[in-house]
């Protein structure tokens, strides 16, 4: 009877870690979860999530993002338009500084300014919590923001950047200037006046001075999406606008020169009409970067603010076409 008693008593407790497994196979961790608080990275931006381990592995999407806030000795949030310099820039940082695991997320700037207000990521149905020690949009008003949130008090500019038109080889549709823009011909690729900084802060003020930013946009302030029959707004310009033009889906759009650069090296049959300096706006396209004022890696980040001052820095983004900051423009200052 003793031994039934305890073969009933041995049963029970093993179902009992049973169901508890199963509760726990069932429902994940609370940071795999998905928070509707978080800011929502957009679907297959894997290349623009990135883990840079000081011993040359490379880790990239969904393994980068579950590794960066445990691994990193640096974590960069930058604006998107530079991702394929990333590779070159963190290298020659790591050259200078070894040892340091590097993440780097290179999106939309207003994109990453929220995540850093909700502190953190939700990607592929997970969350990851977290901030970086160092932010760079293209507007230094992102940047205010987060003083006036007392997150971060200094700022440098580290380079410039121009806007022209992407086309098509050739040209086929013999586009000149922002004007060919509104013709009835002409269908457009435009980033998005939500979260792309390329469009909230140059782009639009550009289409405004000529006439054409109702035309574009058709009374709509969206992303990923058809604001007439002659434009779509882009989640990220960069990647998008180079494919539509190359698969006959639009015939321009605004991008940096820098990405026009990027998508010829890549095979991409398109090439860059150059606007007159009031319509690239090259004078005015500053990008801002500086240091959380909670950084974790607070060292680390004064050493890599210090490094965009440095050659090495400067070659690794003309290489790309960015156009080097002054000296001047490189000192930190406080953001006013």
């Amino acid at each position: 009877m003793k031994t039934m008693h305890w073969k009933v008593l041995g049963a029970l407790a093993l179902a009992a870690v049973l169901a508890a497994g199963a509760v726990n196979a069932a429902e994940p961790p609370p940071a795999q979860k998905a928070n509707a608080g978080y800011a929502a990275i957009p679907p297959n931006k894997d290349e623009d999530l990135k883990l840079y381990y000081a011993d040359g592995r490379t880790l990239k999407g969904p393994a980068a993002m579950a590794r960066m806030q445990s691994d990193s000795e640096l974590i960069l949030w930058l604006a998107g338009n530079q991702f394929f310099a990333m590779d070159d820039v963190v290298h020659a940082f790591q050259a200078q500084h070894g040892g340091i695991n590097v993440g780097v997320i290179t999106l939309p700037p207003g994109l990453l300014l929220t995540a850093i207000q909700k502190g953190g990521w939700t990607y592929g149905g997970k969350d990851y919590p977290g901030r970086p020690d160092v932010y760079a949009s293209v507007n230094l008003g992102h940047l205010k923001k987060l003083k006036a949130a007392g997150m971060m008090q200094q700022h440098a500019i580290y380079m410039h950047n121009e806007l022209v038109l992407m086309v098509a080889k050739g040209n086929p549709k013999n586009i000149r200037g922002v004007a060919d823009i509104g013709r009835a011909d002409v269908r457009t690729s435009m980033p998005n006046p939500e979260s792309e900084g390329i469009m909230v802060f140059y782009g639009r003020k550009v289409l405004e001075r000529h006439g054409l930013w109702d035309k574009v946009s058709g009374g709509k302030k969206c992303r990923s999406c058809q604001t007439t029959p002659n434009n779509w707004f882009t989640s990220v310009h960069h990647r998008e606008t180079p494919e539509r033009i190359a698969d006959g889906r639009s015939d321009t759009g605004f991008v940096w020169i820098t990405e026009t650069i990027r998508a010829q090296h890549q095979g991409s049959p398109v090439e860059a009409v150059k606007l007159p300096p009031e319509d690239s706006l090259r004078d005015e396209v500053a990008y801002a970067i500086g240091a959380l004022s909670a950084s974790p890696h607070a060292g680390a980040a004064s050493s890599y603010l210090a490094f965009l001052a440095t050659p090495a820095a400067a070659q690794a983004y003309a290489k790309y076409g960015f156009v080097n900051a002054s000296p001047q423009e490189l000192a930190l200052k406080p953001i006013p």
